[in-house]
């Protein structure tokens, strides 16, 4: 068996932490993950991440070097496989 490995991007700010980020940071531990996590730490960083990627939301995951999206994409994706 191969070793399943996702980045995950996800927002922990002074003030917030991102329910998304630490639901996709859950499933993916539950699903047997080695987890490389990449943590936003201010709104400049989440905003250019966003921009970098096209997207308009965090967390986002990747497996394998292809996005899967946040965490309704992540639990679609993992129902899935």
């Amino acid at each position: 068996m191969t070793d399943k490995t996702a980045i995950l991007y996800r927002m922990v700010l002074p003030d917030h932490t991102c329910p998304f980020g630490v639901r996709a940071k859950q499933m993916l531990e539950d699903n047997g993950f080695t987890l490389d996590e990449i943590i936003l730490k201010s709104r400049d960083e989440v905003d250019a991440f966003e921009a970098e990627q096209g997207v308009g939301t965090t967390p986002q995951i990747f497996i394998d070097g292809e996005r899967i999206g946040g965490s309704d994409e992540l639990e679609q994706y993992l129902s899935a496989s």
